[in-house]
Protein backbone atom coordinates (compact mmCIF):
# COMPACT_ATOMS: atom_id res chain seq x y z
CA UNK A 1 0.00 0.00 0.00
CA UNK A 2 3.09 2.16 0.73
CA UNK A 3 6.21 2.49 -0.96
CA UNK A 4 9.21 1.32 1.47
CA UNK A 5 12.09 4.33 1.87
CA UNK A 6 14.35 2.55 -0.91
CA UNK A 7 11.57 3.40 -3.35
CA UNK A 8 10.82 6.37 -2.73
CA UNK A 9 12.05 10.16 -4.61
CA UNK A 10 13.17 11.74 -1.01
CA UNK A 11 15.30 8.27 -0.25
CA UNK A 12 16.91 8.22 -3.57
CA UNK A 13 18.01 11.94 -3.40
CA UNK A 14 19.28 11.95 0.58
CA UNK A 15 21.21 8.98 -0.68
CA UNK A 16 23.64 10.28 -3.77
CA UNK A 17 23.83 13.39 -1.53
CA UNK A 18 25.26 10.99 1.00
CA UNK A 19 27.75 9.24 -1.56
CA UNK A 20 28.38 12.59 -3.28
CA UNK A 21 32.03 13.35 -0.99
CA UNK A 22 33.19 9.38 -1.97
CA UNK A 23 32.11 9.70 -5.57
CA UNK A 24 34.18 12.60 -6.13
CA UNK A 25 36.93 11.79 -3.40
CA UNK A 26 39.87 12.31 -5.82
CA UNK A 27 38.95 15.58 -6.64
CA UNK A 28 39.63 16.75 -3.03
CA UNK A 29 42.66 14.38 -2.71
CA UNK A 30 43.79 15.95 -5.95
CA UNK A 31 43.75 19.67 -4.30
CA UNK A 32 45.05 18.35 -1.14
CA UNK A 33 48.15 16.47 -2.37
CA UNK A 34 48.69 19.25 -5.03
CA UNK A 35 49.69 21.82 -2.23
CA UNK A 36 51.95 19.25 -0.43
CA UNK A 37 53.86 18.27 -4.06
CA UNK A 38 53.94 21.76 -4.76
CA UNK A 39 51.96 21.74 -8.46
CA UNK A 40 49.50 23.54 -9.92
CA UNK A 41 46.17 22.38 -8.16
CA UNK A 42 44.01 23.44 -11.13
CA UNK A 43 45.51 20.69 -13.56
CA UNK A 44 45.47 18.40 -10.62
CA UNK A 45 41.66 18.43 -10.20
CA UNK A 46 41.82 18.67 -14.33
CA UNK A 47 43.47 15.47 -14.36
CA UNK A 48 41.59 13.60 -11.51
CA UNK A 49 38.14 14.93 -12.84
CA UNK A 50 39.04 13.30 -16.19
CA UNK A 51 39.94 9.73 -14.51
CA UNK A 52 36.13 10.03 -13.11
CA UNK A 53 34.68 10.46 -15.66
CA UNK A 54 30.91 8.51 -16.54
CA UNK A 55 32.99 7.93 -19.96
CA UNK A 56 35.63 6.15 -18.40
CA UNK A 57 33.52 4.33 -16.03
CA UNK A 58 31.58 2.93 -19.17
CA UNK A 59 35.13 1.93 -20.88
CA UNK A 60 36.02 0.07 -18.01
CA UNK A 61 32.87 -1.58 -17.43
CA UNK A 62 32.74 -2.71 -21.17
CA UNK A 63 37.03 -3.92 -20.93
CA UNK A 64 35.11 -5.83 -17.28
CA UNK A 65 32.70 -7.46 -19.52
CA UNK A 66 35.72 -9.05 -21.57
CA UNK A 67 36.30 -6.40 -24.41
CA UNK A 68 39.89 -5.26 -25.20
CA UNK A 69 40.58 -1.50 -25.40
CA UNK A 70 43.90 -0.14 -26.36
CA UNK A 71 45.44 3.08 -25.85
CA UNK A 72 48.43 3.39 -27.98
CA UNK A 73 48.21 -0.44 -28.36
CA UNK A 74 49.01 -0.17 -24.22
CA UNK A 75 45.68 -2.67 -22.90
CA UNK A 76 43.64 -0.42 -20.79
CA UNK A 77 42.43 -1.94 -17.17
CA UNK A 78 39.01 -2.14 -15.87
CA UNK A 79 39.83 -0.01 -13.03
CA UNK A 80 37.73 2.15 -11.96
CA UNK A 81 38.69 6.10 -9.85
CA UNK A 82 35.50 7.04 -8.02
CA UNK A 83 36.42 6.72 -4.48
CA UNK A 84 39.48 5.91 -4.87
CA UNK A 85 42.95 7.02 -2.67
CA UNK A 86 46.25 6.21 -3.94
CA UNK A 87 45.78 6.73 -7.91
CA UNK A 88 44.93 10.35 -7.20
CA UNK A 89 47.75 11.09 -4.46
CA UNK A 90 50.47 9.33 -6.77
CA UNK A 91 48.79 10.64 -10.18
CA UNK A 92 49.20 14.49 -8.93
CA UNK A 93 52.84 13.18 -7.12
CA UNK A 94 54.14 12.38 -10.95
CA UNK A 95 52.04 15.66 -12.07
CA UNK A 96 54.48 17.47 -10.10
CA UNK A 97 57.61 16.59 -12.24
CA UNK A 98 55.67 16.77 -15.39
CA UNK A 99 55.29 19.92 -14.79
CA UNK A 100 58.35 21.41 -13.73
CA UNK A 101 59.86 19.36 -17.06
CA UNK A 102 57.18 20.94 -19.19
CA UNK A 103 57.90 24.70 -18.25
CA UNK A 104 61.11 24.27 -18.64
CA UNK A 105 60.60 23.34 -22.30
CA UNK A 106 57.81 25.60 -23.23
CA UNK A 107 58.66 29.46 -23.80
CA UNK A 108 57.05 31.72 -21.18
CA UNK A 109 54.89 33.04 -23.78
CA UNK A 110 52.93 30.05 -24.30
CA UNK A 111 53.81 28.23 -20.75
CA UNK A 112 50.13 28.82 -19.12
CA UNK A 113 48.48 27.66 -22.49
CA UNK A 114 50.05 24.38 -23.15
CA UNK A 115 51.66 23.59 -19.90
CA UNK A 116 47.71 22.33 -18.80
CA UNK A 117 47.25 20.43 -21.80
CA UNK A 118 50.28 18.81 -22.38
CA UNK A 119 50.02 17.56 -18.42
CA UNK A 120 46.90 16.40 -18.56
CA UNK A 121 48.05 14.55 -22.14
CA UNK A 122 50.88 13.16 -20.11
CA UNK A 123 49.07 12.04 -16.94
CA UNK A 124 45.68 11.21 -17.26
CA UNK A 125 46.21 7.84 -20.12
CA UNK A 126 49.90 7.38 -17.81
CA UNK A 127 47.19 6.77 -14.78
CA UNK A 128 44.96 4.52 -17.12
CA UNK A 129 47.69 2.54 -18.09
CA UNK A 130 50.33 2.09 -15.27
CA UNK A 131 49.12 3.95 -11.63
CA UNK A 132 45.73 2.84 -11.21
CA UNK A 133 46.55 -0.69 -12.06
CA UNK A 134 49.77 -0.94 -10.11
CA UNK A 135 47.17 1.08 -6.89
CA UNK A 136 44.50 -1.79 -7.61
CA UNK A 137 47.06 -4.34 -7.62
CA UNK A 138 48.99 -3.52 -4.43
CA UNK A 139 45.24 -2.99 -2.82
CA UNK A 140 44.02 -6.43 -3.61
CA UNK A 141 47.27 -7.70 -2.44
CA UNK A 142 47.22 -6.26 0.77
CA UNK A 143 43.30 -7.08 1.02
CA UNK A 144 44.55 -10.64 -0.06
CA UNK A 145 47.24 -10.56 3.06
CA UNK A 146 44.83 -9.41 5.40
CA UNK A 147 42.20 -11.96 4.70
CA UNK A 148 44.69 -14.76 4.68
CA UNK A 149 45.63 -13.66 8.20
CA UNK A 150 42.02 -13.61 9.19
CA UNK A 151 41.48 -17.30 7.57
CA UNK A 152 44.36 -18.42 9.59
CA UNK A 153 44.31 -16.29 12.84
CA UNK A 154 41.22 -14.59 13.03
CA UNK A 155 41.29 -13.34 16.55
CA UNK A 156 44.89 -12.33 15.62
CA UNK A 157 43.86 -10.11 12.98
CA UNK A 158 40.89 -9.02 14.75
CA UNK A 159 43.13 -8.17 17.59
CA UNK A 160 45.28 -6.15 15.70
CA UNK A 161 43.10 -3.67 13.31
CA UNK A 162 41.00 -3.16 16.59
CA UNK A 163 44.19 -2.23 18.40
CA UNK A 164 46.63 -0.16 16.16
CA UNK A 165 43.21 1.36 14.26
CA UNK A 166 43.55 4.55 15.90
CA UNK A 167 47.76 4.47 15.89
CA UNK A 168 47.20 4.45 12.26
CA UNK A 169 44.96 7.05 12.49
CA UNK A 170 47.29 9.22 14.48
CA UNK A 171 49.66 8.79 11.59
CA UNK A 172 47.29 10.22 8.95
CA UNK A 173 47.36 7.39 6.68
CA UNK A 174 43.94 5.98 7.58
CA UNK A 175 42.40 6.77 4.23
CA UNK A 176 44.52 4.64 2.64
CA UNK A 177 43.40 1.46 3.58
CA UNK A 178 39.92 2.61 1.56
CA UNK A 179 41.42 0.73 -1.38
CA UNK A 180 41.90 -2.34 0.52
CA UNK A 181 38.53 -2.11 2.03
CA UNK A 182 36.94 -1.47 -1.40
CA UNK A 183 38.68 -4.24 -2.84
CA UNK A 184 36.99 -6.54 0.35
CA UNK A 185 33.62 -5.12 -1.12
CA UNK A 186 34.37 -5.81 -4.77
CA UNK A 187 35.91 -9.42 -4.64
CA UNK A 188 33.39 -10.48 -1.82
CA UNK A 189 30.67 -8.63 -1.18
CA UNK A 190 31.21 -7.88 2.29
CA UNK A 191 34.41 -7.00 4.66
CA UNK A 192 34.72 -7.58 8.42
CA UNK A 193 38.05 -4.98 8.21
CA UNK A 194 35.57 -1.85 8.63
CA UNK A 195 33.94 -4.51 11.74
CA UNK A 196 37.08 -3.86 13.59
CA UNK A 197 37.41 -0.28 12.96
CA UNK A 198 34.42 0.83 14.19
CA UNK A 199 34.76 -0.83 17.03
CA UNK A 200 38.22 0.97 17.76
CA UNK A 201 36.70 4.03 16.96
CA UNK A 202 33.43 3.25 19.84
CA UNK A 203 36.74 2.48 21.77
CA UNK A 204 38.24 5.45 22.01
CA UNK A 205 34.95 7.19 21.90
CA UNK A 206 34.21 5.44 25.62
CA UNK A 207 37.60 6.48 26.82
CA UNK A 208 37.00 9.73 26.03
CA UNK A 209 33.90 9.92 27.88
CA UNK A 210 35.32 7.65 30.48
CA UNK A 211 37.97 10.89 30.94
CA UNK A 212 35.15 13.25 30.80
CA UNK A 213 33.54 11.46 33.99
CA UNK A 214 36.18 10.67 35.57
CA UNK A 215 38.31 14.51 35.77
CA UNK A 216 37.52 16.80 38.22
CA UNK A 217 39.26 19.44 35.14
CA UNK A 218 36.16 21.19 34.39
CA UNK A 219 37.47 22.26 30.00
CA UNK A 220 38.71 18.51 30.00
CA UNK A 221 35.38 17.43 31.22
CA UNK A 222 33.67 19.49 28.45
CA UNK A 223 36.37 18.13 25.87
CA UNK A 224 35.57 14.98 26.92
CA UNK A 225 32.17 14.37 26.61
CA UNK A 226 32.21 16.73 23.25
CA UNK A 227 35.05 14.60 22.04
CA UNK A 228 33.03 11.75 22.88
CA UNK A 229 29.79 12.96 21.01
CA UNK A 230 32.09 13.67 17.67
CA UNK A 231 33.26 9.95 18.01
CA UNK A 232 29.74 8.79 18.08
CA UNK A 233 29.98 10.05 14.21
CA UNK A 234 33.28 8.36 13.18
CA UNK A 235 35.65 11.47 13.67
CA UNK A 236 38.05 10.64 16.74
CA UNK A 237 40.53 13.16 16.48
CA UNK A 238 39.09 15.54 18.70
CA UNK A 239 39.02 12.48 21.01
CA UNK A 240 42.98 11.64 20.58
CA UNK A 241 44.36 14.59 20.41
CA UNK A 242 41.97 17.03 22.35
CA UNK A 243 42.01 13.93 25.25
CA UNK A 244 43.19 10.17 25.04
CA UNK A 245 46.60 10.62 23.40
CA UNK A 246 47.38 13.77 24.81
CA UNK A 247 46.81 11.93 28.07
CA UNK A 248 48.84 8.90 27.16
CA UNK A 249 47.03 6.65 29.52
CA UNK A 250 43.18 6.62 28.34
CA UNK A 251 44.49 6.11 24.73
CA UNK A 252 46.07 3.06 25.61
CA UNK A 253 43.20 1.79 27.46
CA UNK A 254 40.68 2.65 24.43
CA UNK A 255 43.36 0.30 21.96
CA UNK A 256 43.14 -2.50 24.22
CA UNK A 257 39.78 -2.28 24.83
CA UNK A 258 39.20 -2.17 21.02
CA UNK A 259 41.66 -5.07 20.62
CA UNK A 260 39.35 -6.74 23.11
CA UNK A 261 36.16 -5.91 21.34
CA UNK A 262 36.85 -7.25 17.92
CA UNK A 263 38.42 -10.27 19.44
CA UNK A 264 34.97 -10.55 20.33
CA UNK A 265 33.19 -10.05 17.40
CA UNK A 266 35.26 -12.05 15.44
CA UNK A 267 34.16 -14.98 17.36
CA UNK A 268 30.55 -14.59 15.83
CA UNK A 269 32.10 -14.10 12.41
CA UNK A 270 31.43 -10.14 12.06
CA UNK A 271 30.90 -8.88 8.79
CA UNK A 272 30.33 -5.74 7.17
CA UNK A 273 27.89 -5.67 4.42
CA UNK A 274 27.70 -2.33 2.88
CA UNK A 275 30.42 0.40 2.93
CA UNK A 276 31.18 2.60 5.78
CA UNK A 277 32.23 5.69 5.15
CA UNK A 278 33.09 6.54 8.99
CA UNK A 279 33.17 3.65 10.43
CA UNK A 280 31.68 4.02 14.32
CA UNK A 281 28.69 3.71 16.79
CA UNK A 282 26.37 4.52 13.71
CA UNK A 283 27.27 2.21 11.43
CA UNK A 284 26.60 -1.18 13.71
CA UNK A 285 23.55 -1.39 11.35
CA UNK A 286 26.02 -2.41 8.70
CA UNK A 287 26.96 -5.72 9.85
CA UNK A 288 23.12 -6.85 9.23
CA UNK A 289 22.88 -9.75 6.99
CA UNK A 290 19.79 -12.31 6.42
CA UNK A 291 22.31 -14.77 5.63
CA UNK A 292 24.65 -14.29 8.58
CA UNK A 293 22.32 -13.32 11.71
CA UNK A 294 25.35 -13.71 14.15
CA UNK A 295 27.26 -10.86 12.35
CA UNK A 296 24.74 -8.04 14.16
CA UNK A 297 25.10 -9.81 17.47
CA UNK A 298 29.15 -9.95 17.16
CA UNK A 299 29.18 -6.59 16.38
CA UNK A 300 26.89 -5.56 19.39
CA UNK A 301 28.39 -7.77 21.54
CA UNK A 302 32.14 -6.26 20.27
CA UNK A 303 31.35 -2.55 20.69
CA UNK A 304 29.34 -3.31 24.18
CA UNK A 305 33.13 -5.03 25.33
CA UNK A 306 35.30 -2.30 23.99
CA UNK A 307 32.76 0.39 26.08
CA UNK A 308 32.96 -1.55 29.26
CA UNK A 309 36.54 -2.50 28.64
CA UNK A 310 38.23 0.80 28.19
CA UNK A 311 35.80 2.03 31.36
CA UNK A 312 37.06 -0.34 33.28
CA UNK A 313 40.39 0.12 32.25
CA UNK A 314 40.61 3.94 32.55
CA UNK A 315 38.95 3.59 36.21
CA UNK A 316 41.42 1.06 37.27
CA UNK A 317 44.67 2.44 35.63
CA UNK A 318 43.57 6.27 36.23
CA UNK A 319 45.49 9.19 34.69
CA UNK A 320 46.96 12.73 35.29
CA UNK A 321 44.19 14.45 36.33
CA UNK A 322 45.67 17.99 34.17
CA UNK A 323 45.61 20.96 36.70
CA UNK A 324 42.99 23.38 35.03
CA UNK A 325 44.91 25.90 32.93
CA UNK A 326 42.42 28.62 33.13
CA UNK A 327 42.55 28.84 36.95
CA UNK A 328 46.28 28.10 36.69
CA UNK A 329 47.33 31.04 34.35
CA UNK A 330 45.35 32.93 36.17
CA UNK A 331 47.17 32.29 39.54
CA UNK A 332 50.45 32.30 37.87
CA UNK A 333 49.88 35.66 36.82
CA UNK A 334 48.75 37.10 39.79
CA UNK A 335 51.04 35.48 41.87
CA UNK A 336 54.02 33.47 39.89
CA UNK A 337 55.16 31.61 43.16
CA UNK A 338 51.88 30.50 43.56
CA UNK A 339 52.57 27.17 42.06
CA UNK A 340 56.19 27.06 43.23
CA UNK A 341 56.85 23.83 44.99
CA UNK A 342 60.14 25.96 46.87
CA UNK A 343 58.34 28.59 47.46
CA UNK A 344 58.46 28.62 51.49
CA UNK A 345 55.23 28.77 53.58
CA UNK A 346 54.77 30.70 56.72
CA UNK A 347 55.12 28.00 59.54
CA UNK A 348 52.20 30.09 61.43
CA UNK A 349 48.94 31.84 60.20
CA UNK A 350 48.12 34.63 61.89
CA UNK A 351 44.68 36.45 62.04
CA UNK A 352 44.07 39.57 60.05
CA UNK A 353 41.29 41.59 59.45
CA UNK A 354 40.73 43.20 55.73
CA UNK A 355 39.35 46.52 55.09
CA UNK A 356 37.89 47.47 51.68
CA UNK A 357 40.08 48.90 49.03
CA UNK A 358 37.50 50.60 47.09
CA UNK A 359 34.42 52.67 47.89
CA UNK A 360 31.48 51.60 46.14
CA UNK A 361 28.98 48.67 46.66
CA UNK A 362 29.77 45.67 47.91
CA UNK A 363 27.88 42.41 45.99
CA UNK A 364 28.36 39.04 46.85
CA UNK A 365 30.94 36.87 45.00
CA UNK A 366 28.68 34.31 43.90
CA UNK A 367 26.70 37.34 41.66
CA UNK A 368 30.11 37.94 39.48
CA UNK A 369 29.69 37.51 36.07
CA UNK A 370 32.96 35.40 35.65
CA UNK A 371 32.24 31.70 36.60
CA UNK A 372 36.18 31.65 37.81
CA UNK A 373 34.97 34.15 40.90
CA UNK A 374 31.45 32.95 41.09
CA UNK A 375 31.92 29.31 41.97
CA UNK A 376 35.14 31.23 43.99
CA UNK A 377 37.15 28.58 42.50
CA UNK A 378 40.16 31.27 42.58
CA UNK A 379 39.59 31.77 46.35
CA UNK A 380 37.02 33.31 48.33
CA UNK A 381 35.59 37.07 49.36
CA UNK A 382 33.46 39.56 47.88
CA UNK A 383 33.01 41.93 45.02
CA UNK A 384 33.02 45.86 44.77
CA UNK A 385 31.16 48.23 42.44
CA UNK A 386 33.89 50.87 42.43
CA UNK A 387 32.43 54.54 42.47
CA UNK A 388 35.95 56.09 41.94
CA UNK A 389 38.78 55.18 40.52
CA UNK A 390 41.44 54.41 43.27
CA UNK A 391 42.51 50.72 44.56
CA UNK A 392 44.20 50.98 48.44
CA UNK A 393 45.94 48.06 50.07
CA UNK A 394 43.56 46.31 52.48
CA UNK A 395 46.17 44.94 54.56
CA UNK A 396 49.86 45.47 55.33
CA UNK A 397 51.94 43.36 52.72
CA UNK A 398 53.72 42.73 49.79
CA UNK A 399 53.34 43.44 46.84
CA UNK A 400 53.67 39.71 44.86
CA UNK A 401 52.77 40.02 41.50
CA UNK A 402 51.83 42.98 38.83
CA UNK A 403 50.83 42.23 35.36
CA UNK A 404 51.46 44.28 32.41
CA UNK A 405 47.76 45.01 31.74
CA UNK A 406 47.91 47.05 34.90
CA UNK A 407 44.02 45.91 35.74
CA UNK A 408 44.79 43.49 38.84
CA UNK A 409 47.37 43.04 41.56
CA UNK A 410 48.34 40.33 43.93
CA UNK A 411 49.81 40.97 47.57
CA UNK A 412 50.96 38.42 50.50
CA UNK A 413 50.04 38.98 54.30
CA UNK A 414 52.51 38.34 56.91
CA UNK A 415 50.53 35.05 57.44
CA UNK A 416 51.12 33.50 53.97
CA UNK A 417 47.51 35.22 52.72
CA UNK A 418 47.55 35.62 49.62
CA UNK A 419 45.56 38.87 48.43
CA UNK A 420 43.97 38.93 44.53
CA UNK A 421 42.33 42.57 43.52
CA UNK A 422 41.20 42.24 39.72
CA UNK A 423 39.91 45.72 38.73
CA UNK A 424 36.83 44.87 36.55
CA UNK A 425 36.08 42.01 34.40
CA UNK A 426 37.60 40.77 30.96
CA UNK A 427 39.43 44.59 31.13
CA UNK A 428 42.68 42.49 30.90
CA UNK A 429 41.64 42.89 27.27
CA UNK A 430 41.79 46.61 27.25
CA UNK A 431 45.98 45.98 27.80
CA UNK A 432 46.54 48.80 29.91
CA UNK A 433 44.65 51.32 28.54
CA UNK A 434 42.87 53.57 31.66
CA UNK A 435 45.01 51.82 34.15
CA UNK A 436 48.17 53.06 36.50
CA UNK A 437 50.00 50.96 38.87
CA UNK A 438 51.40 53.28 41.87
CA UNK A 439 53.62 50.36 43.64
CA UNK A 440 55.95 48.05 42.22
CA UNK A 441 56.65 44.30 42.69
CA UNK A 442 58.18 42.96 46.03
CA UNK A 443 57.17 46.74 47.79
CA UNK A 444 56.02 46.35 50.96
CA UNK A 445 52.69 48.54 51.54
CA UNK A 446 50.51 49.53 54.46
CA UNK A 447 46.97 49.68 54.48
CA UNK A 448 45.01 52.39 52.85
CA UNK A 449 48.19 53.15 50.71
CA UNK A 450 47.12 53.49 46.85
CA UNK A 451 48.28 50.46 44.82
CA UNK A 452 45.85 51.42 41.44
CA UNK A 453 44.61 54.12 39.44
CA UNK A 454 41.82 53.63 36.98
CA UNK A 455 39.70 55.95 34.85
CA UNK A 456 36.62 54.62 35.91
CA UNK A 457 34.16 56.64 33.51
CA UNK A 458 36.41 55.68 30.68
CA UNK A 459 36.47 52.28 31.12
CA UNK A 460 33.10 51.85 32.10
CA UNK A 461 32.36 54.26 28.84
CA UNK A 462 33.92 50.96 27.08
CA UNK A 463 31.30 48.77 27.94
CA UNK A 464 33.05 46.82 30.67
CA UNK A 465 31.43 45.61 33.62
CA UNK A 466 33.83 47.11 36.61
CA UNK A 467 32.79 44.76 39.05
CA UNK A 468 36.43 44.06 41.26
CA UNK A 469 36.25 41.19 43.34
CA UNK A 470 38.43 41.34 46.17
CA UNK A 471 39.67 37.43 47.31
CA UNK A 472 41.90 35.61 49.22
CA UNK A 473 43.42 32.90 46.84
CA UNK A 474 44.59 30.56 49.70
CA UNK A 475 41.36 30.93 51.66
CA UNK A 476 41.20 27.18 52.30
CA UNK A 477 43.91 27.45 54.50
CA UNK A 478 42.33 30.10 57.21
CA UNK A 479 38.75 30.15 58.87
CA UNK A 480 37.04 32.61 56.66
CA UNK A 481 34.84 35.19 57.64
CA UNK A 482 32.74 37.74 56.13
CA UNK A 483 32.15 41.17 58.10
CA UNK A 484 28.53 42.57 58.69
CA UNK A 485 29.83 45.56 56.35
CA UNK A 486 29.67 42.78 53.21
CA UNK A 487 25.97 42.27 52.98
CA UNK A 488 24.11 42.18 49.09
CA UNK A 489 24.55 46.12 47.08
CA UNK A 490 26.05 47.89 50.99
CA UNK A 491 27.62 50.86 50.26
CA UNK A 492 31.47 50.83 51.86
CA UNK A 493 34.08 52.72 52.27
CA UNK A 494 37.59 52.67 52.07
CA UNK A 495 39.03 51.25 55.20
CA UNK A 496 35.90 49.60 57.01
CA UNK A 497 36.71 45.75 57.45
CA UNK A 498 35.20 43.64 55.09
CA UNK A 499 37.09 40.06 55.93
CA UNK A 500 37.98 38.51 58.86
CA UNK A 501 40.82 35.85 58.62
CA UNK A 502 42.09 33.13 61.49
Amino acid sequence: MFPTIEATGTFEVLNFMSWTPFAFLPVFIAITSSKHFNCNPFIAVLCACAIINPSWGEIASRIANGEVITFLSLPLAKTVYTSSVLPPIFMVWALSYVESYVKRLIPGVISELFTPLICMLIMVPTTLVVIGPVMSYVASSIAGGYNALFDAAPVLAAALIGGVWQIIVIFGVHWGITPVVFANYENFGYDNFQAFQAIAVVAQMAAAVAVACKTRNKRMKATGFSAGLTAVFGITEPALYGVTLRLKKPFVCGCIGGALGSVVASLFGTYYYAYAGLPGLLTVVNAISPDNPSSFIGELAGVGVAIVATFALIYMVGFEDPVDEELQEEKVAHDPNALDPTAEAPAVKQSATLVSPLKGQIVPLSTVNDESFAQKLLGDGIAIIPSEGLVRAPCDAVISSVIETKHAIGMTMANGAEILIHVGLDTVKLQGEGFDYLVARDQSVTVGEPLIQFDLEKIKAQGYDLTTPFIVMNSDEFEFHLTEQTQDKQDIEVGQPVIQMA
